[in-house]
């Protein structure tokens, strides 16, 4: 069965996640351990014992969610299930950089802190209450941004995630957000709801992290990654290190592909989608957009056990 492993986002995050693993896989905890020493102060005590409002600050939610993920994949590897496994990775937004950790593409220590750095960056872009993102939910693509565009009236208005078919993401300044959320139920919407976000992620307003990520991109290793990635703004597979150093700076202000991805990796044989780390919001997309497809979340050592037992074992 060919398989993918996914890589969740900003909003999986919740304080004690990783914890288990840490405790269970000797290999778990020396992810923590190096992101730790990566960022010079104990993310892993916020992580773990930390308050929610700020573990949920985005320049410290992006590298406690990757730790977290790596520390699941290392305990998929220590059961014999590593990434060679799968046909494809791919990760929702800041999930990427977990992808291309896992793959060898990028170090641990440099995906923390490029993370750190991006959290900042996507926070100081825009000043707080400036910007805002609401949920739609009940249109398709072209519908929401058919709203964003209406509602923009001169301001940044845009699709950022299209996430599955009955759920986009729309971004930019909050008098155009807010507009669009009422204009998305007048169409039909079954709802649109803003959430509760620190900044306008994934919309033009976010250039000047765009910016600060090409300057800091510039300075590290990027490898071909072992498995390809499918890209959040190309919604297909990439290898090249150079082209993935662009995307990465073009997915702050770019749209997040994630159903175009999810159904270009079907299209091309995956069958088994795995999601690594914190949470099932993935999985309930993947469900959504592949209904056929086999779906597993891994985030836990018994998460870890039952994936191996339905597998029928190691290296499958």
């Amino acid at each position: 069965m060919k398989r993918a492993f996914v890589f969740p986002g900003q909003g999986a995050q919740v304080i004690g996640m990783g914890k288990e693993l840490a405790d269970s896989y000797p290999v778990a905890r020396a992810v923590f351990e190096e992101v730790d020493e990566a960022l010079g102060e104990k993310l892993s005590a916020l992580i773990w014992e930390g308050e929610a409002e700020e573990l949920t600050l985005t320049q410290n939610a992006q590298p406690a969610l990757m730790a977290t993920s790596m520390a699941a994949m290392k305990a998929l590897e220590a059961e014999g299930v590593p990434v060679s496994t799968a046909a494809y990775v791919a990760g929702h937004s800041l999930g990427e950089y977990s992808a291309l950790c896992a793959t060898g593409a990028m170090g641990l220590a440099d995906t923390a802190r490029m993370l750190r750095l991006r959290g900042q960056a996507m926070q100081q872009a825009v000043p707080v209450g400036e910007g805002a993102m609401a949920a739609v939910l009940g249109l398709d693509l072209a519908a929401v941004e058919g709203v964003a565009a209406d509602a923009a009236e001169g301001e940044v208005c845009q699709a950022a995630n299209d996430n599955d078919p009955g759920q986009v993401v729309i971004s930019g300044a909050r008098s155009a957000v807010e507009r669009a959320a009422a204009l998305a139920k007048e169409r039909g919407a079954k709802r649109a709801m803003l959430l509760p976000v620190s900044a306008p992620f994934h919309c033009a307003l976010m250039q000047p992290a765009a910016n600060a990520m090409a300057e800091a991109l510039s300075g590290i290793q990027i490898n071909s990654p072992s498995v390809p990635l499918v890209a959040n703004v190309r919604a297909e597979a990439v290898t090249d290190p150079d082209v993935i150093r662009l995307l990465l700076v073009e997915q702050i202000t770019g749209r997040v592909r994630w159903r175009e991805s999810v159904a270009w990796m079907s299209d091309n044989g995956v069958e088994q989608f795995v999601e690594v780390g914190a949470g099932k919001a993935l999985s309930g997309m993947i469900r959504r957009i592949s209904r056929q497809a086999d779906v597993a979340a891994v985030g836990k050592p018994a998460d870890v056990a039952g994936f191996v037992e339905k597998i029928g074992g190691a290296n499958v």
